[in-house]
């Protein structure tokens, strides 16, 4: 018989040696078990638990609180075959578009993938020619390409949703690459050098089932003619344009394609503004917060962990995107603007964990009367960010200094990782103040749940602005926007707010067209 055990704890120490804790407290000599959930409880830093849910196969029968019969969870999905005479048109290959891709491919619908950047073999080598010459790629970086802006993350693979097709997502990462913990992690990641193999093997398979790549390409428009949508492309290799016909486009933009979502709005796409959020990246040593975590188990356990969140009257303020043993990267996209992010591999063995802090921006912020103000909001921080230094220098400043409204002249203790260096500045020339207020408030609040938070030495590194697009393109119960056959997803159309929540958009726009 195969039983579930639920919340069956352990000590830290005793992690590598689980199949003989699980032998020796259930009292089993013949058996088979598999992690179905693993988390740490450490919420009594003295006293610290690793905890499982396991699967436990063995004739013995079991009895208890915490035990039932197991029922197998179910990764895969039905696969119609797509009744349409087109060929769907997916329009970015970020996660949204890539789980939508790859759905299609499976109901032999055979998919055209039109993204700007190149495939992830060379937008490997673009993104490290930022990084480590400043020359940067206006199509092929860290926000565009094969991938997505989340391939160059830490691969965090958490959210908030409730959603069955989840397992799906998680499995088919594991199935084309990732470690198997990301089955049970209660915070899975992937980590950066994982998904450079991944997202290319998803490419491979969606190939093999018919699928068509044109990469380093743009989509520049599409309008009506005899009942098809006709697309316009430009090849970005020989600015050759052509035209590709659809009954079903699907935009999954991404939320850097700024000119795509202008001239979208331009031709008549209906959008709506939205919230988003805007702050900086601190980087502390890794150290520091695993003592902080862990205390005296530290070294027993990953590296740690955070999300904080406080509110400071109607205005939020959190930690995003977190990045334990991590890098903060140069991220933009766009000439003459400076923008942080960060990534981690999978092992997170970096020196230093960062973090962005964010504060809602909400569109009362930076409505002028135009849906597309709040894009401009976010250019516009991010240009006076690059006029600081001129350079791809970040606007930086520690955070004692931060506190009080002081700045330093240099680093201390903590080493950045960031790769352009860092002009320290007073961060008002390129942030309001009303988000410099709520990120000191912030910082002040996260210190008393996380010890050491407000490090003196801390780095805190300006601007993070692309947590999310400041649009919503809007559609209907159906997925379509107001032009028919037009199917917004993902992040740049303001449903989704990371990889995992991205690919079940996309999932289930696929679903949606397959079912029609």
């Amino acid at each position: 018989m195969k039983y579930q055990i639920n919340n069956f704890k352990i000590k830290p120490s005793e992690q590598n040696d689980l199949e003989n804790i699980i032998k020796k407290k259930l009292k089993l000599n013949d058996f088979k078990f598999k992690i179905l959930l693993k988390s740490i409880d450490a919420r009594n830093k003295n006293d610290i638990y690793v905890i499982y849910n396991l699967m436990v196969e063995t004739d013995k029968p079991l009895k208890g609180n915490n035990i039932s019969l197991y029922k197998e969870k179910n990764y895969d999905l039905e696969y119609k075959n797509y009744n349409h005479n087109d060929r769907p048109i997916i329009v970015g290959f970020g996660p949204a578009g890539m789980f939508c891709a790859l759905y299609l491919a499976r109901c032999n619908a055979k998919p055209i993938i039109i993204e700007r950047g190149s495939k992830i073999e060379i937008r490997k080598k673009n993104v490290d020619d930022f990084l480590k010459k400043k020359v940067l790629n206006l199509n092929s970086n860290v926000q565009f390409g094969e991938g997505g802006a989340g391939t160059f993350s830490d691969g965090k693979l958490t959210t908030n949703l409730k959603d069955p097709l989840i397992n799906f997502i998680l499995y088919e990462f594991y199935k084309h690459g990732a470690k198997e913990n990301i089955l049970y992690e209660s915070k899975p990641h992937i980590g950066t050098d994982f998904l450079e193999k991944i997202v290319k093997n998803i490419r491979l398979e969606i190939e093999s089932l018919g699928g068509e790549f044109y990469f380093d390409t743009k989509f520049i428009s599409s309008c009506k003619k005899d009942n098809l949508l006709s697309c316009k492309m430009t090849s970005l290799i020989d600015n050759k344009e052509f035209i590709l016909d659809t009954n079903h486009l699907i935009l999954g933009l991404g939320h850097s394609a700024r000119d795509t979502i202008i001239d979208l709005y331009k031709s008549g796409l209906e959008m709506t503004q939205k919230a988003f959020s805007m702050g900086v990246r601190i980087e502390h040593p890794k150290d520091l917060i695993n003592e902080s975590q862990y205390g005296k188990f530290k070294d027993l356990l990953p590296t740690a962990y955070y999300k904080l969140s406080a509110h400071n009257n109607d205005r939020g303020v959190y930690t995003f995107c977190m990045c334990p043993g991590g890098y903060v990267i140069a991220s933009q996209s766009d000439p003459g603007t400076i923008v942080v992010n960060g990534m981690s591999n999978s092992d997170r063995d970096n020196i230093n964990s960062n973090s962005a802090v964010l504060v809602d921006i909400k569109p009362s912020d930076y409505d002028k009367g135009n849906v597309l103000d709040g894009l401009y909001f976010q250019e516009k921080y991010e240009k006076m960010a690059f006029e600081i230094s001129k350079d791809y220098k970040a606007p930086a400043n520690l955070c004692k200094e931060f506190l009080n409204d002081e700045v330093a002249s240099s680093l201390r203790s903590v080493k950045t990782t960031y790769p352009h260096g860092l002009k320290f500045c007073n961060l008002n020339r390129c942030l309001p103040d009303f988000v410099l207020d709520n990120l000191k408030f912030g910082i002040n609040e996260f210190d008393k749940k996380l010890h050491g938070f407000k490090y003196d030495d801390a780095i805190i590194i300006g601007i993070e602005s692309r947590s999310s697009s400041p649009v919503r393109i809007v559609r209907d119960e159906n997925r379509e926007s107001n032009i028919k056959g037009i199917y917004p997803i993902g992040e740049g159309a303001g449903y989704a707010g990371g990889i995992t929540s991205a690919a079940l958009d996309g999932l289930k726009t696929a679903l949606r067209i397959v079912s029609e």
